[in-house]
């Protein structure tokens, strides 16, 4: 009986384990390119802005073990602005990076690593600590479920309709050359 035990208990273990393995993404298919298709948040900001807010290209690339940079593109009036952040992880509990020169946290909430993933983010300024929910899609039109699944976690965080925008496509406003 004790031996039966023991085996259960080894089985379940090798169980978990496997399960654990499988949630690790594959870099190869979270890197790469990306549109941020939608955004949720409850700055001022945003909120005055959003209606002028266009689809913004990112890509993703592994720098090292736990380290990640996301470079963005997103059009102005005066062309294409591109900026890049580099983010350490910070937990092995989950998908949780810092990036120290934008004092920013992010926290993948859901994703499937190959179509869409919705990121939380926080971020300190002047003080003041800010939250974004964004929806990355591999594609300028996200799937109905992704977007459910995005506005689902929208709410569960209390932000409103009104405190959500599904950003319109633009003219290809590339990361490449960031």
């Amino acid at each position: 009986m004790r031996t039966l035990a023991l085996s259960l208990a080894l089985a379940l273990l090798c169980l978990l384990h496997t399960e654990a393995a499988a949630t690790v993404p594959d870099r190869s298919e979270v890197a790469g390119k990306w549109y941020i298709v939608a955004l949720a948040s409850n700055t001022d900001f945003f909120l005055r802005e959003k209606g002028k807010m266009k689809m913004v290209m990112a890509r993703i690339s592994f720098l090292g073990e736990d380290e990640l940079e996301v470079s963005y593109a997103a059009p102005s009036p005066k062309g294409c602005r591109k900026w890049e952040t580099t983010f350490k992880k910070t937990s092995d509990d989950g998908e949780v990076y810092y990036s120290e020169e934008a004092e920013k946290t992010v926290e993948v909430l859901d994703t499937d690593y190959k179509s869409y993933a919705v990121i939380f983010a926080t971020r300190v300024k002047d003080g003041r600590t800010l939250h974004m929910m964004r929806l990355y899609s591999r594609s300028r039109e996200v799937s109905p479920t992704a977007m459910a699944i995005f506005r689902k976690l929208a709410r569960e965080r209390n932000y409103t309709d009104e405190m959500v925008a599904v950003l319109p496509s633009q003219e290809e406003c590339s990361v490449d050359e960031v």
